[in-house]
């Protein structure tokens, strides 16, 4: 049999490399070595190792898992599950902060940095003597076309403003905008853009369909049905509309996940707590979801959870994958639906319910839950966590209590006392707004938001 020079080549790189690791370690735990000089030559090591097994995957028709779009072994906790794209031609130990790259996280494949030793493209592979740091980021996607980069970039401070573990942020949007919403996230302090990373896409439908996508409902509106299937390296996700306002740490909500039971593989809140108010129970054409459909403003995913499931349908008797099922339903349904992609999202889950998760109303609080007198009970309890200025209410004078969130937050500069410039200012504008509903409840908009700002203040006197 013949034995191939590159495979004992990679044998003895594998073996060098876990000695020197090994060694490293054991220094790192006495205290007589300093991490950098050993992680360069490691980095250095397991560039040849990747090279040569990259070889011998290719031999054996295995696709690189340097892409984004090859397959690989999809994980079941939240947080991506693969590398960034490696470009040719640059140095594996170039220098990069590495507050840029989640410290949380595997460092991608050309930067060298503090967690290099522990992130090492070998510690999976094998039993490993270092045990993996989880992924501590909440990972957040948004839609943003047309005249909407500030509400999204607000949406994107509020989410930055209350959190304490990192953030990553997922920017689909349309070509135009790129070069905005870069230049306005780089501009925000170093120590704020220490607190999250972000990554901006295209647009993206499929090709025969994508005139029809993008005009459904609101333009790119629908981009968030294909989500699963364009984040091919991302466990979890959650999904928000640019109107969306978070009042509380992104983290919380996030901590939802880990109450789906085997089946759940998405949380929405309900359309309506009220039916006498609900729209798809007195107006739908089609299936919807429970007794007044749900919305899907906010959307928590298992995004492996959808790409591995076959969704029941009315459309065939055999279940249907994410992929296979989105183009059929929409054409089967396209004259009936409203709301676009979110009815579509409630006939899928009228088929299958025991795949959705549903949190309460201040998850996802809306006009509706005040418009004509309050009638969210959790909110009234514990206080709106998010809020959702949808039907444009952000810029106009329908619901001014809405309006005063979202400008106070705009308005705040960031490191400035949170208390003194932004609840204050609120709570002030928010008592010329009692003559709506709304503004009657507006204490329930700043009932959560004060205990935020009260937790950021207290971590900030800590750090003093």
């Amino acid at each position: 049999m013949m034995v191939r020079n590159s495979g004992v080549r990679t044998y003895a790189v594998h073996s060098t490399l876990r000695e020197l690791m090994q060694q490293t370690y054991d220094e790192l735990k006495k205290g007589t070595v300093a991490l950098n000089p050993g992680c360069r030559v490691l980095c250095q090591l397991a560039s040849t190792l990747e090279d040569a097994d990259g070889w011998a995957a290719r031999e054996h028709g295995i696709p690189d898992r340097s892409s984004h779009e090859s397959g690989h072994l999809l994980r079941k906790m939240p947080g991506p599950a693969g590398l960034p794209d490696r470009e040719e031609g640059l140095d594996r130990c170039k220098s990069l902060s590495v507050s840029y790259w989640n410290p949380y996280w595997r460092l991608p494949a050309d930067v060298c940095g503090v967690n290099c030793l522990l992130e090492s493209s070998l510690s999976e592979g094998s039993d490993s003597f270092v045990k993996k740091p989880s992924d501590e980021r909440s990972h957040l996607a948004v839609v943003a076309c047309g005249p909407r980069l500030e509400e999204t970039l607000n949406m994107l401070k509020s989410a930055v403003l209350f959190s304490k573990k990192p953030l990553h942020f997922y920017i689909f949007a349309e070509e135009e905008l790129h070069n905005s919403f870069r230049d306005a996230l780089k501009s925000w302090p170093r120590v704020v853009q220490g607190h999250f990373n972000f990554t901006i896409y295209h647009i993206t439908f499929p090709k025969e369909n994508e005139r029809e996508w993008k005009k459904l409902f609101k333009p790119c509106a629908s981009q968030r049905l294909f989500l699963p299937l364009i984040l091919k390296d991302v466990d979890s996700l959650l999904y928000v509309d640019t109107d969306i306002l978070f009042l509380e740490p992104v983290e919380h909500i996030w901590a939802l996940l880990t109450q789906f039971n085997s089946s759940q593989l998405a949380a929405m809140a309900p359309e309506h707590e009220e039916p006498r108010i609900g729209w798809y129970n007195r107006f739908a054409r089609h299936p919807y979801y429970g007794k007044t459909g749900i919305n899907s403003g906010v959307m928590l995913m298992n995004m492996t959870r959808f790409r591995e499931k076959f969704f029941k349908n009315d459309m065939t008797a055999a279940a249907l994958q994410w992929e296979e099922m989105l183009m059929p339903l929409l054409q089967k349904y396209k004259l009936n639906i409203t709301w676009g992609d979110q009815d579509l999202l409630n006939i899928i889950f009228h088929h299958n319910p025991e795949s959705l998760y549903v949190f309460p109303c201040q998850w996802n609080y809306r006009p509706d839950h005040c418009i004509y007198g309050s009638n969210c009970k959790q909110a009234e309890q514990e206080g709106v966590f998010i809020l959702h200025g949808n039907r444009g209410v952000y810029h106009d004078d329908k619901q001014p209590a809405f309006r005063a969130v979202y400008e106070a937050i705009q308005k705040y500069p960031f490191g400035e006392n949170m208390e003194a410039s932004l609840l204050q200012p609120l709570e002030a504008s928010l008592q010329t707004t009692t003559h709506t509903y709304c503004g009657r409840a507006s204490h329930l908009l700043t009932k959560r938001l004060k205990q935020s700002i009260a937790s950021v203040q207290q971590d900030v006197t800590k750090r003093r």
